[in-house]
């Protein structure tokens, strides 16, 4: 796959816009709610699985070489962080999306919502026992992994599926109007 010009530029616009979406925060535990996911989805919808990957990748990298995007901080102590199984969901999350973005012409709300739950799937798989895993054995916290479930999952749900819906919504008004 070649990667031109207008395609990095899309892919660092949606780098930038996760890692603004970091600091677009409300603490609520260990995992704070944030803009992050939303332009994760964004970037699955109109970059597509591959540049939309690339985009969270780059924004994940970025983090880990110690630039402060992350919600509370950066650098590669990071990956002891207790939401970073998050930010490894961003970028699975985003080729899901776009996979199920692109599988029709035009898609509708509803797959790209149906794509954009997809996509939630795989970052609360990946992060739920992420942070479980960090808060137990590296931070010693006292953690069962139904609190896990319930201060990293439970909690997110319904503000998740908000942003899956307005991702949706903004994806399919901007599809028809972009060629990407």
């Amino acid at each position: 796959m070649r990667i031109g010009v207008k395609d990095t530029i899309l892919v660092a616009l949606f780098a930038a816009l996760t890692a603004a979406g970091a600091f677009v925060k409300v603490p609520v535990g260990p995992a704070p709610i944030s803009l992050q996911f939303f332009f994760t989805a964004l970037a699955g919808i109109l970059l597509g699985p591959y540049l939309g990957l690339l985009s969270q990748l780059v924004y994940v990298l970025v983090g880990l070489l110690g630039v402060p995007v992350f919600t509370a901080g950066g650098g590669p102590s990071y990956v002891v962080h207790p939401t970073f199984g998050y930010l490894l969901g961003f970028i699975g999350a985003s080729f899901i999306i776009g996979k199920v973005a692109r599988s029709v012409p035009e898609p509708s709300l509803l797959r790209l919502v149906a794509g954009c739950v997809a996509g939630l799937l795989m970052i609360y798989a990946l992060g739920v026992p992420y942070m479980f895993l960090v808060l137990k054995y590296v931070a010693r916290t006292p953690m069962t992994f139904t609190k896990a479930l319930l201060s990293g999952f439970l909690v997110f749900v319904p503000g998740d599926l908000a942003k899956s819906i307005i991702a949706a919504y903004v994806g399919v008004r901007l599809i028809p109007q972009i060629k990407l």
